[in-house]
C-alpha cells in the first residue's frame, strides 16, 4: 500500500458533453468549504464553529486561457454550463517499483460569474480567467464516484454516504 500520487501528468476540458477541447491553461477546483454557524451558550466552554451537514458555501471553478478563444467567449453566455475535466494522475508504487495511471474526472455545471478576455501582447498568453459558480460537483477517481454534491436537489454524497438524504426525505423531495 505504498503508492504515492505525484501530479497530474495531463488534462481535458470539454464543454456541455462536447468533445470539443478547450484550450484552458490550468483550472482550480471550487473549494467545499461548509457554511457554518457559531455555537455559544450555557454548558459550552466557550465557542465553536458548527458546519451545517451538506451546505457550502458559494463555490468557484477558474479557468485560465492561454488565448482568447471562441469557447472563452461561448462560456460567457448567462447561462448554465457543464464543464467535463478529465486528468490523468501518475501514482508511483513503492512496493513493485512500477508506475500507474490513475483517471480523475470532475464535473461542474452552473453559470459564469466572470469572464475576463486578459491581456494581449507581442509573443504572449492572453491569460484570461472564467469563473463558474459551481451549483453541481461530481468527482471521480479511478472510475469511482467520490463526492457529488448538487446544490438545487439537496444531494451531498462524499466517499458513498449520502449527507442529505434524511433531509430529503423529512422535505418530501
Amino acid at each position: 500500500m505504498n503508492k504515492i500520487p505525484e501530479r497530474i501528468t495531463d488534462l481535458r476540458v470539454y464543454r456541455d458533453g462536447t468533445n470539443t477541447l478547450l484550450g484552458v491553461a490550468d483550472v482550480t477546483l471550487p473549494p467545499l468549504q461548509s457554511l457554518t454557524e457559531t455555537v455559544s451558550g450555557a454548558g459550552i466552554a466557550g465557542e465553536y464553529e458548527s458546519p451545517t451537514v451538506g451546505q457550502y458555501q458559494s463555490a468557484k471553478l477558474s479557468m485560465t486561457w492561454r488565448t482568447i478563444t471562441e469557447e472563452q467567449i461561448k462560456l460567457a453566455a448567462p447561462q448554465s454550463h457543464r464543464l467535463d475535466m478529465r486528468g490523468v494522475v501518475q501514482v508511483y508504487d513503492a512496493a513493485n517499483g512500477k508506475y500507474k495511471q490513475v483517471g480523475v474526472r470532475i464535473v461542474v455545471q452552473g453559470p459564469p460569474t466572470n469572464n475576463e478576455l486578459g491581456r494581449l501582447g507581442k509573443n504572449a498568453t492572453s491569460d484570461g480567467t472564467t469563473e463558474i459558480e459551481a451549483l453541481y460537483l461530481k468527482v471521480q477517481y479511478d472510475g469511482k464516484t467520490k463526492i457529488e454534491i448538487d446544490k438545487l436537489n439537496y444531494v451531498c454524497v462524499i466517499d458513498g454516504v449520502d449527507y442529505l438524504k434524511e433531509t430529503r426525505k423529512i422535505l418530501g423531495v
